[in-house]
């Protein structure tokens, strides 16, 4: 997986796979090198509408199933170029709705956290000190194509930090540690809402800059769920706040 990561990150390219998910790679202003497809599986009239200048390669079943991570992504591969998704490259409205994950590493959770994003319409997800590479097929894949439909940048925690502090978005983050419950806060101000690994939550330079740390309360036995369910909880609460605009 490191070999691959550092292939995508020498070429500046990553594979994307199926109709939907590249017709949103397109919508979301991504640029195609080369569409591979497999005409036993998709006419060639049903492809996406693409650019004259990207290159259409047919390729056999065969070759299309030693390549393909999926079995229903309809014989379809995209070659995209990447992005450098840094935190300058953000266009944040007056009154922004953020959210930050630091250390995410699971590609499923990046993905879910990408489709939960998405859902409540916020307007971008910074990933915190990334422990994943983005482009990885199993966070586009997961993401459902949620990874071309947000904003997304990356930074280091300090880099994020002062980028937030400095267009003056309040941080909210979920922790143990000197918090309340997450529906006490308004959220109707520039926020952001960070979450950490389910492992060890939040680090300390986090919890040290918050405006206020906020806890999800527990009502079982277990005392932690899933980060993606987590940030779901936290944003559609905020976007309650906002009476969803």
């Amino acid at each position: 997986m490191q070999e691959k990561t550092k292939t995508r990150k020498q070429t500046g390219t990553f594979l994307i796979e199926g109709k939907r998910e590249l017709e949103l790679a397109l919508k979301g202003g991504y640029q195609l090198q080369t569409v591979l497809f497999c005409p036993e599986l998709i006419a060639i009239e049903k492809l996406p509408k693409i650019d004259a200048a990207v290159e259409l390669i047919e390729i056999s079943k065969e070759v299309y199933q030693k390549l393909a991570y999926r079995d229903t992504t309809e014989g379809l591969i995209g070659i995209a170029i990447s992005r450098s998704l840094l935190l300058s490259d953000l266009k944040l409205p007056q009154n922004p709705l953020i959210l930050v994950a630091e250390s995410p590493e699971k590609p499923g959770n990046i993905g879910a956290m990408l489709r939960t994003a998405d859902a409540a319409g916020i307007d971008a997800v910074i990933i915190a000190d990334p422990k994943t590479d983005l482009y990885n097929p199993n966070v586009v894949r997961s993401s459902v194509g949620g990874l071309f439909t947000n904003q997304i940048a990356t930074g280091t925690s300090e880099e994020v930090i002062a980028y937030l502090q400095q267009n003056n978005i309040a941080i909210y983050g979920a922790t143990l540690q000197d918090s309340t419950p997450y529906f006490i806060p308004n959220y109707q101000e520039p926020t952001a809402l960070a979450v950490g690994t389910e492992a060890t939550g939040l680090t300390q330079i986090w919890r040290d800059n918050t405006k206020q740390n906020i806890i999800i309360p527990m009502q079982g036995t277990l005392d932690s769920m899933n980060v993606s369910v987590a940030a779901a909880i936290l944003l559609f609460e905020a976007k309650r706040q906002r009476n969803f605009k």
